[in-house]
């Protein structure tokens, strides 16, 4: 079973995705859990996307530097897409796997969708891709 939740672009194209609970998950996760975890991806993202002094000072130092600072250093994007990444481990930890289910995090889908499947679909998907070098 694979359960997608798609981007939200009623705010523009800013990376947000849907709240509403999809009903394939009804009896497999509580909507509280589920309404959590999307409104604190929505949050982490929201924080990347932000603009501040400290990015503005990162950008105009990339580009006198002709963006060789970045082997030194990561951008204020990717350290929140790595608290992303976090984020949906322990989401998974606590609360998915132990329901049967696993959340992808959305960076590896393109920022398109958040998607939850089931442990039997995702043990078929990390076959595939060590065999076979691609993901179902």
């Amino acid at each position: 079973m694979k359960v997608f939740v798609q981007r939200d672009y009623s705010d523009g194209t800013t990376v947000r995705f849907q709240t509403l609970f999809p009903p394939e998950l009804e009896g497999k996760l509580d909507k509280g859990a589920f309404m959590y975890t999307v409104t604190q991806l929505n949050a982490n993202f929201a924080e990347a996307e932000k603009g501040s002094c400290s990015t503005y000072c990162e950008g105009c130092l990339a580009c006198i530097t002709a963006y060789l600072m970045y082997i030194c250093s990561e951008t204020h994007y990717e350290k929140c897409l790595r608290k992303v990444a976090k984020f949906v481990a322990e989401q998974n930890e606590r609360v998915y796997m132990p329901r049967g289910l696993l959340l992808t995090n959305p960076v590896d889908r393109g920022l398109r969708v958040v998607s939850f499947l089931s442990r039997v679909y995702s043990f078929i998907n990390v076959i595939c891709s060590i065999t076979f070098g691609m993901v179902l």
